[in-house]
């Protein structure tokens, strides 16, 4: 059985939430604040976190930078907000999605369950081999590993789905709204500034410089690429 955390300062959203997953056989924790969040994320096995943004003591955002520090957890962001601002800034701090309240119960439990795919890495990709190498990037399929020159890189599940994809045809373009497309199962809207954050973050991991890439290119008014040269 999955834990799903839910962490918002609103009794009334918790319990939503709780009867929502619930009743599709999830356990639920709850936390009011983001500190509540991340001592369970330190002391308790958590699968997924549905997180406020808006909150008492530690926010949302700070929150999901603490949890990135501690595990690759999917994060998935509640915000009341609907700004592309806001919900760039939750990409960059490590958040894997985010939806916008007031929400439809049939949406979250969709977003969840596509992010609990990912983490698992259940299906939803053709399959390829165990193991991808791409210059002096590999990845272990198996072990769900990727490393640049033999140092393990630590990625979130969804940085590691963009990359996966990627290495899987390299020198492929592939579009913001492709990727979104395959790797969130979803209609691609938003798909160029959320695309854009997570090949940032990769960049970020993978290249001595991120802002000339070696690996990451991309294709103006195209799309992106990974090289191996």
């Amino acid at each position: 059985m999955y834990n799903i955390l839910v962490c918002d300062d609103e009794r009334d959203i918790r319990n939503a939430l709780r009867i929502y997953l619930t009743g599709e056989g999830y356990n639920v924790l709850e936390a009011e604040n983001g500190r509540e969040a991340v001592a369970y994320i330190e002391t308790q096995q958590v699968h997924l976190v549905l997180m406020d943004i808006m909150m008492p003591m530690m926010d949302g955002m700070s929150a999901t930078a603490k949890i990135r520090e501690l595990s690759n957890v999917p994060v998935i962001l509640l915000t009341a907000k609907s700004e592309d601002t806001d919900k760039i800034l939750g990409l960059t701090v490590g958040a894997d999605d985010y939806i916008t309240k007031p929400f439809n119960p049939l949406e979250v439990i969709a977003r969840v369950k596509a992010q609990l795919r990912r983490y698992a890495h259940l299906g939803g990709m053709k399959k390829t081999p165990d193991a991808l190498t791409v210059g002096d990037i590999s990845m272990d399929d198996n072990a769900k590993q990727v490393t640049l020159n033999g140092e393990p890189v630590q990625l979130t599940p969804t940085e590691y789905d963009v990359l996966k994809l990627l290495m899987e045809n390299p020198g492929k373009v592939y579009s913001s709204r492709d990727i979104y497309r395959t790797i969130w199962h979803d209609a691609p809207m938003g798909a160029e500034n959320t695309i854009a954050v997570h090949i940032r973050h990769l960049r970020e991991k993978l290249e001595i410089d991120p802002s000339n890439p070696r690996y990451l290119k991309v294709v103006w008014g195209q799309g992106y690429k990974l090289e191996g040269k």
